[in-house]
């Protein structure tokens, strides 16, 4: 069997253990990465350092961002009587694209999923709660349509509703089973125009 020098094989299993880079992939990863520069290949290492030294997540909506609050929990332009729960940060940065809608977003960090452990507790299900005050009137459940995200989004009402929140879901012109952040935008601004209480 073909052994390659044991720093790329360490470089290989490394980017084998990121998400959809299976070990195939992996080292073709790894063998692009040596043939690089020296300079573009330490550009590559200083900017993945860069992230993880600068980049945290904001306190209010638990975004992704470099200052805290975020851009967009300080943005005084956006609609901050509506709040729109998702699961993952590519899910606010793809609904933040859908024209016409300037809200705030709160990221759960997941979804519930009892077969894999996932309870309430475990998403930021309590600090949206905190987030609700007299300001808020609306709350868009922008969960994903598959059968983890439906679950979320009843218990998220279900929680919600009795606060006197309005609480919406988006429409349903997203296929079930796919994820928020590979729909164009113009599916997004339907779906999120279409949302109704729920």
């Amino acid at each position: 069997m073909f052994k390659s020098a044991a720093s790329v094989e360490r470089l290989s299993n490394r980017l084998a253990r990121l998400p959809g880079i299976g070990r195939k992939s992996a080292a073709r990863l790894a063998f692009h990465i040596l043939k690089l520069s020296k300079e573009e290949a330490f550009e590559l290492a200083d900017t993945i350092r860069e992230v993880k030294e600068k980049v945290g997540f904001c306190s209010i909506c638990f975004n992704i961002s470099e200052s805290d609050p975020c851009q967009i929990c300080t943005d005084s332009n956006r609609q901050h009587q509506t709040i729109c729960v998702v699961e993952e940060t590519p899910d606010a940065a793809a609904l933040d694209k859908a024209e016409g809608f300037n809200a705030l977003f709160h990221i759960l960090g997941g979804r519930l999923s009892p077969l894999d452990g996932i309870g309430p507790d475990d998403l930021r299900i309590k600090e949206l709660l905190h987030r609700i005050n007299g300001d808020v009137t609306e709350i868009v459940i922008a969960t994903n349509p598959n059968v983890e995200g439906e679950a979320t989004a009843i218990y998220l009402s279900k929680l919600i509703r009795p606060l006197g929140i309005k609480v919406t879901r988006i429409a349903r012109g997203l296929p079930v089973g796919s994820d928020l952040e590979f729909a164009d935008s113009a599916t997004l601004s339907r779906a999120l125009e279409g949302r109704q209480e729920f």
